[in-house]
């Protein structure tokens, strides 16, 4: 791996400056080796997941990738163009010049999660492809096939000097992280965030870690519970929760909680009256990540909770080794529980109940601040109130999970759900090196400020006009 980077690095160095044909060119090779082969990702997808619906697949691994990049060549003659600063008073006056320059920052490393294997990849890559810079990308090892499939591609489309993929278990991933890249973006769990970021430390690597976190659901009380529980079971099933941006439990007015739960069910019911055999309904990724949900649930159950299992068709999960979960709504949970202190990561909802809004808001901000947080509501005084006093990466609002699907709206979390954000401009600049190019003018500036000792009367009157603002 560093016998790659290095020769990432050195192609960099000899091709600056990298003209805007070259990125845009590598966008254009990454998009079609997407969608040229998007029939053998959907495939490799559902071989990883054991069963994985290709529909859901080509929007949310293929198109999800392909539009990006497309974004990027569309608009990178632009978020490239150098932006103008004003200056001190009177340095602009007399002829001084001041501006932004974006460099790209040579080899950029991507650790891609098993959730989205495909589009967590090529996402990124649009805003470092955009910016000028190589890539090195780490994929996980709960997708084998997919990223087997991304190392077959990969040569056919790129030199390894401009992109290159390497697979492994953890020991890869840590060596990976310790890497002296010139920027790292890594995407998974808060818990190996923490290891990422300590890696990168002693390079002095700057990273951008795109976590997760219990994202929640504000429903106020004038909310179309019928829409609102209908967007939330869209947003919850698909993957089968397993999205860092799933909505992780639900925040209710108290007497209207049964009403939420029916309408829950129904919409569960409604989406998917069946789950065994219908393809558009994706498995667990792995037996380890469906037993920790199985445990979980367990665990609601034993401490009091109501789990309600939405299995329209009554199958029988028993006798099936497809790791396909039903919805599972608890009510009644409580932070003893284990799913009200981890990120769930699957088709298990915790639904709890509010007498306040203020009570509601202040159960957010107990916990640690979120990825996303999702409102339902008509009242726009409340609206702005959960707005104005909660923090969260970011924010739909009248749906869940929109907002990432948006160029133009950074993706990223805060605090314990990440740091940094990528996406169209975003992206680009977090993938470059903002670069201050200030030009003196032509006058003896030293002279007329009194910067040349001996100091005098001149020099203190520069700086109480400094002062002065």
């Amino acid at each position: 791996m560093r016998d790659i980077l290095d020769r990432q690095r050195a192609a960099f160095m000899a091709e600056l400056p990298v003209p805007l044909s070259v990125r845009k060119d590598r966008l254009k090779r990454a998009a079609a080796m997407i969608a040229d082969n998007a029939g053998r990702f959907c495939d490799a997808l559902s071989e990883d997941f054991g069963h994985r619906s290709r529909e859901q697949s080509m929007l949310t691994d293929i198109a999800a990738s392909v539009a990006p990049l497309n974004h990027a060549i569309k608009h990178v003659d632009r978020w490239s163009r150098p932006e103008k600063k004003p200056l001190t008073f009177p340095l602009g006056l007399l002829g001084a010049k001041g501006r932004v320059e974006f460099q790209p920052k040579g080899v950029v490393g991507v650790i891609a999660p098993w959730n989205f294997p495909v589009n967590l990849v090529m996402s990124p890559l649009a805003g470092v492809f955009a910016a000028g810079n190589r890539a090195m990308v780490k994929t996980s090892e709960y997708t084998p096939v997919v990223a087997a499939l991304f190392e077959e591609l990969v040569p056919h489309f790129f030199a390894e000097e401009e992109l290159a993929f390497v697979s492994g278990g953890p020991e890869v991933g840590q060596a990976f992280a310790a890497l002296p890249f010139d920027h790292l973006l890594f995407t998974g769990a808060t818990g190996i965030g923490k290891h990422i970021l300590h890696a990168a430390a002693d390079n002095l690597t700057p990273v951008t870690l795109e976590l997760g976190g219990k994202s929640p659901v504000i429903l106020g009380r004038d909310a179309d519970i019928a829409q609102a529980t209908e967007r939330v079971a869209i947003g919850k099933m698909m993957n089968a929760g397993q999205i860092c941006l799933a909505p992780d439990y639900m925040l209710v007015p108290a007497e209207k909680e049964a009403e939420v739960v029916a309408g829950l069910t129904a919409a569960a019911s409604s989406l998917y009256p069946s789950l065994l055999a219908n393809p558009d309904y994706t498995s667990v990724i792995n037996d380890r990540h469906f037993q920790r949900l199985t445990t979980w649930i367990d665990d609601a159950r034993a401490r009091g909770a109501e789990v309600i299992a939405v299995n329209p068709a009554n199958e029988d999960f028993s006798n099936t080794n497809s790791r396909k979960m039903p919805l599972h709504i608890i009510r009644n949970a409580t932070d003893e529980m284990t799913v009200m202190q981890e990120e769930i990561f699957g088709p298990v909802l915790p639904v709890r109940s509010y007498e306040s809004i203020e009570g509601a808001v202040a159960e957010v901000n107990r916990r640690d601040r979120p990825l996303a947080l999702y409102y339902f509501g008509k009242d726009a005084g409340e609206r702005r109130q959960v707005l104005d006093r909660t923090i969260s990466g970011g924010v739909t609002i009248d749906d869940v999970i929109f907002h990432v699907s948006q160029e133009e709206l950074p993706f990223g979390g805060v605090g314990p759900s990440g740091m940094g954000a990528y996406h169209g401009e975003v992206g680009f600049k977090t993938f470059s090196h903002a670069r201050a190019v200030y030009r003196q003018p032509r006058i003896d500036v030293h002279k007329l400020a009194g910067l040349k000792p001996p100091y005098g009367k001149a020099v203190m009157k520069a700086v109480a006009r400094q002062m002065k603002g």
